[in-house]
């Protein structure tokens, strides 16, 4: 048994408490305290459901020097993550039964963050031919995407959207016209010009997000059952635009936006660090306004990490040649905590929300919710203030846009089912 005493809760209903928290059977026993052998003063701590991130590169299979499930799911629950949705860009992808049945078994021997896996659209991601949906969703398959590539052939996108409805499978996209974006590295626009490197357009993503939620439109109107298109990694104020539209017309489509693109922008990139290169790049002020305004009005329906570790040897290269990527599981919570609801009075209910119950909901699994019964996956949370330090990442991606920054909602203490898997109470 475990008590937490005096902590204030928080979840989707709101903020409330303090309460005295007792935990066993891997569940929540209790609100008003009990006998227990472990005992945690919560005092100025804050309870919250464990987290859920619908979108990491783990790199498993064939990628591990730059990160494995040990590493991946380490840092995961480092961030208050129990459920994390592992992408299948890997080496070779991750688009057979076997491989997802792998992934998860391996996660679930390692007794950190529940994994899982997604699985991808296409045979080798290729965007030619569709994997089996109902035999990966029996394996234990999330959903189906072909995120690291875009998915430039629309029959085919329809086809995968008709094929995974049948098994309640969502597909998530990677929006961008690839022959639009060619070789952008950063937005497109007068500071591009300015320094001289090749631009990403915004269009390249509204232009697809238009396509694709056409392609939903097709697909809701032949399917029996209800297809699910997710667009991942939103980063314009017109794909947002878009996505807004199209929920008002009723189709079913949710959308995701990241902790890079809701705290930086592309002046950053005037310093040339490859840290910041990422896919879709960062955007302008009035795009990430829009991307704050799109978590409050519910366009956007979950805050994913698109945590993409790679060595320090590549991200050493010049701007040009450094892959795409920013590690942040280990930093998502606290950043936005401190920058959206710290700074600029962000509900902590609706930011709760967006890392609970919305990427939940997205899989199809129950919310859960701070009250007696309710499983105890669950996410101690500090709002003492310290530093970024990325050397003390468990991740192995060692480097951070945010080194430095003075953060505060660190994750303390994080129980996957009532049982701890990350601890760092002083």
């Amino acid at each position: 048994m475990l008590l937490i005493k005096n902590v204030t809760l928080v979840d989707a209903s709101g903020k409330r408490g303090p309460a005295d928290v007792l935990i066993g059977e891997g569940k929540i026993l209790s609100l008003d305290g009990g006998e227990a052998e472990t005992v945690i003063d919560g005092t100025g701590l804050f309870l919250a459901p464990g987290f859920l991130d619908l979108h990491a590169h783990l790199r498993e299979p064939g990628q591990e020097v730059k990160e494995e499930l040990a590493t991946g799911l380490l840092a995961a629950v480092r961030g208050g993550y129990t459920d994390l949705v592992s992408m299948p860009n890997t080496t070779p992808p991750v688009d057979t039964p076997e491989a997802v049945r792998a992934l998860k078994k391996k996660a679930h021997a390692l007794s950190l963050a529940r994994l899982h896996p997604a699985a991808a659209l296409t045979q080798g991601q290729e965007g030619k031919a569709l994997t089996e949906a109902g035999l990966l969703k029996e394996a234990g398959a999330s959903l189906l995407t072909d995120d690291g590539h875009t998915n430039e052939d629309a029959g085919i996108l329809a086809a995968g959207l008709l094929q995974a409805s049948a098994f309640g499978l969502p597909v998530a996209v990677h929006a961008e016209d690839a022959s639009l974006r060619r070789g952008g590295v950063m937005n497109d626009g007068p500071l591009a010009d300015l320094l001289g490197l090749p631009g990403n357009p915004k269009e390249a993503e509204a232009a697809r997000i238009a396509r694709d939620l056409e392609v939903l439109r097709y697909a809701v109107r032949r399917s029996q059952k209800k297809p699910h298109l997710h667009i991942q990694h939103l980063s314009t104020k017109r794909g947002l635009e878009l996505v807004q539209e199209a929920k008002r017309a009723g189709l079913p489509v949710t959308a995701e936006a990241t902790p890079h693109h809701l705290t930086l922008t592309e002046e950053a990139l005037k310093s040339f660090d490859p840290i910041l290169k990422v896919a879709p790049p960062l955007r302008t002020q009035e795009d990430l306004e829009a991307l704050i305004e799109g978590l409050l009005d519910g366009t956007l329906d979950a805050i994913a990490t698109d945590h993409a570790p790679h060595t320090q040897a590549e991200k050493e290269m010049d701007l040009l040649r450094a892959p795409f990527g920013i590690p942040s599981l280990e930093v998502a919570f606290p950043l936005l905590y401190t920058e959206l609801h710290l700074k600029r009075g962000f509900p902590l209910k609706r930011l709760v929300e967006l890392f609970t119950d919305g990427p939940r909901s997205i899989l199809g699994l129950k919310p859960i919710h701070l009250e007696e019964g309710a499983e105890a996956s669950l996410v101690l949370l500090d709002p003492k203030e310290r530093p970024v330090e990325p050397r003390n990442f468990a991740s192995k991606a060692r480097f951070s846009p945010w080194a430095g920054w003075v953060l505060g909602g660190w994750p303390v203490l994080t129980l996957v089912e009532g049982q701890v898997v990350h601890q760092a109470l002083e």
